[in-house]
């Protein structure tokens, strides 16, 4: 379905490394991964929710050495430059660049903190609504919503 989701743009790719590999899966694993595999540089994103929790992450230290970070937080939720925005172990390895609006790890990798408009989709509001029967246009893309519908997901077990 994330290639469904994604196949119409340019600026998106999939990767399957994480169903691939055995046993549990880890984002410092996924990142070093790319990181041996690419030369280009790329964005790990994830939301305020997981990021306030990623002192609990196996390795969570070297994260930030080895990518850009991109937290996205609800409008108005704290201020972009409040220091206690960063995990607590590491903030004296952190300096807020204004012009940059964005946390600069000494590895020189940066963490920004971005402002998404909140619309109320999730995948579980999703797969309510297709449980309901009701519709799900404009919440997902239309080929997603085709899959589902052919392979018959999140339907009411009879």
């Amino acid at each position: 379905m994330v290639r469904l989701a994604t196949a119409n743009n340019p600026y998106f790719s999939t990767s399957d490394i994480e169903l691939l590999r055995p046993g549990k899966s880890y984002s410092i694993d996924t990142i070093r991964y790319f990181r041996e595999n690419q030369q280009d540089a790329f964005f790990f994103i994830l939301g305020r929710d997981a990021f306030v929790e990623i002192e609990t992450w196996k390795e969570f230290q070297y994260l930030f050495s080895l990518c850009h970070i991109i937290v996205m937080v609800r409008p108005g939720s704290q201020k972009n430059t409040s220091s206690s925005l960063l995990p607590g172990a590491l903030i004296s390895n952190f300096k807020y660049e204004p012009e940059k609006k964005a946390w600069v790890h000494i590895s020189g990798h940066l963490v920004y903190f971005k402002e998404i408009l909140f619309l109320d989709i999730s995948s579980t509001k999703v797969r309510e609504l297709i449980e309901k029967g009701e519709s799900v246009r404009y919440l997902i893309p239309a080929e997603v919503e085709a899959y589902i519908q052919s392979h018959g997901l999140y339907q009411k077990s009879p």
